[in-house]
């Protein structure tokens, strides 16, 4: 299972969320590093360590499906030989109908996961951008810009780097809890916004 943050697409949405308009000389700018923002806002750990668990469910649910159908297939391997034309055909039917079964509850669980992901993710983003706002205001600049590896920005003055006033303006916000499983979700035994869902592998 992939991470819940996938670092590229966020640093990407932030970058487009903050770029601004304005390209008048003399205007003032800042940068700051969305990777560093997304690792440290708090909630990220606990957002995190609740996909997984989450997802572990997921996980589960998937191994049990694929054990089930690969003990079918080897028992049809063992006696193939035994078994009659119709008898095999038959068999054969059965081992596609389970195996087109695995495959659409593959795919539902990947769809919960991702809409899970965008749940725990979304509000974290939302901090995050409203405290870069709140830093541009107070500094009376123009624009911010997101300076992380693969941006355009070849060469910046460190001292414009306020992503350490981002990280303390979030430190001194209130936070929420993780929101709990939707309902028709299964529920996590007592894990990543932002990398289409993987299904775990066996």
């Amino acid at each position: 299972m992939r991470s819940l943050f996938r670092a590229a697409p966020v640093a990407l949405a932030l970058l487009a969320a903050l770029s601004g308009r304005a390209q008048a000389q003399g205007q003032k700018f800042a940068y700051i590093q969305s990777s560093i923002l997304l690792d440290q806002a708090p909630g990220r750990a606990e957002a995190e360590a609740q996909f997984v668990k989450e997802t572990d469910v997921y996980k589960e649910q998937i191994k049990r499906m694929s054990d089930s159908l690969n003990a079918m297939v080897a028992a049809f391997e063992k006696r193939q030989a035994s078994l009659t034309v119709a008898q095999r055909e038959a068999q054969g039917k059965d081992i596609q109908a389970k195996e087109a079964s695995y495959q659409t509850r593959t795919r539902e669980l990947e769809q919960k996961a991702n809409q899970r992901q965008s749940e725990l993710v979304q509000p974290i983003l939302d901090r995050i951008k409203l405290a870069i706002e709140d830093i541009r205001v107070e500094g009376g600049y123009s624009m911010i810009f997101n300076a992380d590896q693969g941006s355009p920005i070849v060469a910046l003055d460190k001292n414009l780097n306020v992503t350490d006033r981002v990280l303390s303006k979030l430190r001194s916000a209130p936070t929420t809890a993780a929101k709990p499983p939707a309902t028709g979700a299964p529920a996590p035994a007592p894990s990543g916004v932002t990398r289409p869902v993987t299904p775990p592998q066996d």
